[in-house]
């Protein structure tokens, strides 16, 4: 499930079919996807080369095109739920020093996470077109929806939602997208509260921080998640 929202992140984040210019106005939930998507995709066509000799390198076309405007920390302690709001209610202040830390660590390891996991589904990526449906009035709010929809020739369309919030400084970043009406969050936070509860953070930790060491592959549905 998660590797599908991934591909369906990365299919919108990527695409576009005309030059593009570095600059992403973080003002506007809007413009920020839009150009993020020029960005990330005019990368991959000039490095192509660089992909081709070492995978590896996806790495870093995402972590510098892509992870700017993912608003990782805040969808980290989301996909932790209810365990945020236990070390917040920590009295002792060692112990609360001590669980901060490991908070920390966790949402380190998670944007390492994201960053591996991007990387191997951009191994898939081929030429799907998006509509993006039309911007809407968004003064005043704090948490935006922009919707897009991929298509590709002979299969049905995919109706995609991306949640993009605004921080203190007035900047737009994404923070959730819903793939036909499922959270992407939601499904992970699903997937790790039983290993929070009975493992721990620090082994749900380990265990992201191991599977973002992996060698940069599509591993595909029923694979490494």
């Amino acid at each position: 499930m998660f590797k599908k929202f991934l591909i369906c992140l990365v299919v919108v984040f990527a695409f576009n079919t005309q030059a593009a210019e570095p600059a992403v106005d973080l003002k506007d939930p809007y413009k920020m996807v839009r150009k993020v998507s020029d960005n990330t995709f005019a990368r991959i066509t000039n490095d192509q080369p660089l992909i081709e000799k070492d995978k590896e390198y996806l790495r870093t076309i995402v972590e510098e095109e892509l992870m700017p405007y993912i608003d990782y920390k805040y969808a980290a302690l989301r996909v932790l739920g209810n365990h945020v709001s236990k070390v917040r209610a920590i009295e002792d202040k060692e112990e609360k020093a001590k669980a901060i830390k490991e908070l920390q660590r966790f949402i380190d390891v998670f944007q390492k996470y994201l960053i591996a996991t991007y990387a191997g589904v951009f191994t898939q990526y081929t030429n799907q077109s998006v509509e993006f449906a039309p911007a809407q009035p968004f003064k005043g709010q704090d948490v935006v929806v922009v919707k897009t929809k991929i298509v590709e020739p002979g299969k049905p369309d995919i109706k995609i939602d991306f949640k993009v919030r605004e921080d203190r400084d007035g900047n737009w970043r994404a923070y959730d997208m819903i793939a036909e009406g499922i959270s992407l969050l939601d499904a992970k936070q699903s997937e790790m509260q039983g290993i929070l509860r009975q493992q721990g953070i620090e082994y749900v930790s380990d265990l992201l921080e191991q599977k973002s060491q992996l060698p940069v592959q599509f591993r595909g549905e029923g694979g490494d998640e």
